[in-house]
């Protein structure tokens, strides 16, 4: 497979590079983080997606949507990281969207999915760090189950219509079977969430769920054998934040390259300095890496091929990596004026350190393949 956009995905591209850039450039972000805005992103903006129909790319022609892949879903998360525009996208139109497809729940959540209207959000971790022990208990009640527990760092939980909550109906936190996987309403009873700001600005919930009582239909997939949905989620997740973060690094690269050409020292361009421009070269060699692989876990991902797994913890590690680099040179080639607040770059430095940790660090995915390679 090549990896490199082919003639209708760069078309989708363009139209995503334009939307994004003139509805939400970062001043937007900066717009919602100054006013303090309770919700997080903007829901007009939302239902703007949705009339692109960004909103509908992984959902199934047979449900209403496009009927796309992994690849056309990364190019509209590079276009929002290169913008940082706030938006539920990656947790709801492909993170939540990759659980929720083939299942009785497609019915009911896609058609406001499609429409801008829903927001899902994803209740997984537990830790102070993303980790695969899942302690949270579903207790059988009635005809449905019981959550009892608590979840942390759960984006946009506080104004979420469907939560997707993964939880142990058998054996102990650490085991790998014995998770179920539950569809929860905003609206359910003894459920809180209580935001926080991140360092990006952004809100994220811990929630406490204090005897939730749901029906057996909340159940995503099967009872006890729920990994295979959240892999599945997690693996779209993990590919998307790839995306993202590549197009925080692509921003602050840019914005970068643009300062050196611009600044002058002594009445010199930095630009001209060779010392920076290897930086810069380093860099973009860098970023290029890394979206090499964040495409080939995209195409794997499309084709299920059994290799996606790895291929996708390649794409998240590298990423992270990669877009590390772009915004730590970014704020060092910028000088002190990279750390003031009137200045874009620093707002990419603070976005790609919460993509880094969402859905497992660099480091939890290189432990992942050494772990699966044997090590």
């Amino acid at each position: 497979m090549p990896l490199y956009l082919n003639e209708e995905q760069t078309m989708l591209r363009d139209a995503a590079q334009q939307f994004v850039s003139e509805s939400a450039p970062v001043s937007h972000m900066r717009g919602l983080r100054d006013a303090n805005d309770a919700t997080g992103f903007s829901r007009d903006l939302w239902k703007q997606f949705a009339e692109m129909g960004f909103t509908g790319i992984l959902i199934p022609e047979s449900d209403g949507g496009l009927g796309l892949g992994h690849v056309e879903a990364g190019v509209v998360l590079e276009e929002i990281g290169r913008n940082l525009s706030p938006s539920p996208f990656l947790t709801t139109a492909v993170a939540a969207v990759s659980a929720l497809k083939g299942s009785s729940h497609a019915e009911r959540w896609f058609p406001g999915i499609l429409a801008g209207e829903t927001v899902a959000a994803l209740a997984i971790d537990e830790r102070a760090k993303h980790g695969d022990a899942i302690g949270m208990k579903a207790e059988r009640s009635g005809n449905g189950f019981k959550l009892t527990g608590t979840k942390q760092f759960v984006a946009h939980g506080h104004v979420a219509d469907l939560l997707i909550v993964a939880a142990r109906t058998a054996g102990s936190p650490e085991d790998e079977a014995g998770v179920t996987l539950f569809a929860v309403p905003k609206d359910a009873a003894n459920m809180t969430a209580d935001p926080q700001r991140l360092a990006d600005a952004s809100l994220a919930a811990r929630m406490t769920f204090d005897g939730v009582e749901v029906d057996a239909d909340a159940v995503i997939g099967q009872v006890d054998d729920g990994r295979t949905v959240l892999n599945a989620l997690l693996g779209a997740g993990r590919t998307g934040a790839a995306a993202e973060m590549l197009g925080v690094g692509g921003g602050a690269m840019d914005m970068t390259v643009q300062y050196l050409k611009e600044r002058k020292q002594f009445g010199v361009l930095i630009g001209s300095f060779q010392a920076l421009q290897h930086r810069a070269a380093h860099l973009y060699s860098e970023l290029e890496v890394a979206r090499a692989a964040m495409l080939k876990a995209q195409q794997l991902l499309d084709a299920g091929d059994a290799k996606a797994d790895a291929a996708v913890s390649v794409a998240k590690a590298m990423a992270g990596m990669a877009s590390t680099l772009a915004v730590q040179e970014g704020v060092q080639m910028h000088g002190g004026i990279g750390m003031t607040d009137e200045y874009d770059i620093g707002f990419y430095m603070k976005r790609g350190r919460v993509l880094a940790e969402l859905f497992g660090d660099t480091n939890y995915h290189a432990d992942a393949l050494a772990r699966a390679a044997g090590y």
